[in-house]
């Protein structure tokens, strides 16, 4: 889409469920250990169909926001816990698309381990094939850097995703996904306050060089590179979120 622009989403009233679900959860007027109301009774009192609570209690049993035990109940559950990869675009979500400063630095420490990693083996295992995806991409980020931030967010995105592919461990991939929503509503912020800038004009140096070092098969500039281009990330991320 031009000049930010972003399509209206339509949420079906499960979706529209689960958001209230998980508003209750995450503040706490429903309880970690607190038993739910039979499912009828529930759907009642929220005012949606029994079908529809069903199956949005269905997807907070697979965050691990709730536990559903057969013939006992479903139970509110501790998600620092049980909860997976899934439930931190709830967490985002929840917070009005800000996140407090403890998650926010979770987020970014993990990216700078499992990214810097990415990159490095990228550099020693990249095909000639992904070597033109990542010049493909460069090209699209050249001509959308100044004036199409929600064409940079989603070409930064699958930049990232490539790296973590051209590294040939099969994780990677599966963790930077399973970031992609929160990971592009923060990009997507920075991308549109710096689009035009010499700070968005940065990270397309970045990824400039970072190609170069797989081109080379320079792990260790790799490494560096990555490293050096989420620590630019961080700095304009700081007072933000």
């Amino acid at each position: 889409m031009q000049n930010g622009i972003e399509p209206i989403n339509i949420k079906s009233v499960k979706d529209i469920c689960i958001i209230r679900l998980e508003e209750l959860i995450l503040s706490g007027d429903l309880k970690i250990g607190e038993r739910l109301p039979s499912e009828r009774d529930f759907a009642i009192r929220i005012g949606v169909s029994r079908p529809v609570l069903h199956e949005a209690l269905v997807d907070l049993n697979s965050k691990g926001l709730v536990q559903i035990i057969p013939r006992r109940g479903i139970y509110v559950s501790d998600y620092r816990h049980s909860g997976s990869l899934s439930i931190l675009s709830s967490l985002l979500a929840y917070h009005d698309g800000k996140l407090d400063n403890t998650i926010l630095q979770s987020l970014i420490d993990t990216r700078m381990i499992v990214e810097t990693e990415s990159a490095r083996l990228a550099a020693l295992n990249r095909t000639s094939v992904q070597l033109s995806e990542f010049q493909d991409l460069l090209h699209d980020e050249q001509d959308a850097v100044n004036n199409n931030p929600q064409a940079l967010t989603n070409i930064d995105f699958i930049f990232h995703l490539t790296v973590a592919i051209a590294s040939a461990n099969l994780i990677y991939p599966l963790i930077i996904n399973s970031f992609k929503g929160v990971y592009t509503s923060l990009t997507g912020k920075f991308f549109r306050k710096y689009c035009g800038t010499q700070v968005v004009e940065a990270v397309l140096q970045f990824h400039i060089k970072l190609v170069n070092a797989f081109d080379q098969m320079d792990e260790d500039s790799a490494k560096s590179i990555m490293m050096e281009m989420l620590r630019h990330g961080e700095t304009y991320l700081e007072g933000d979120y």
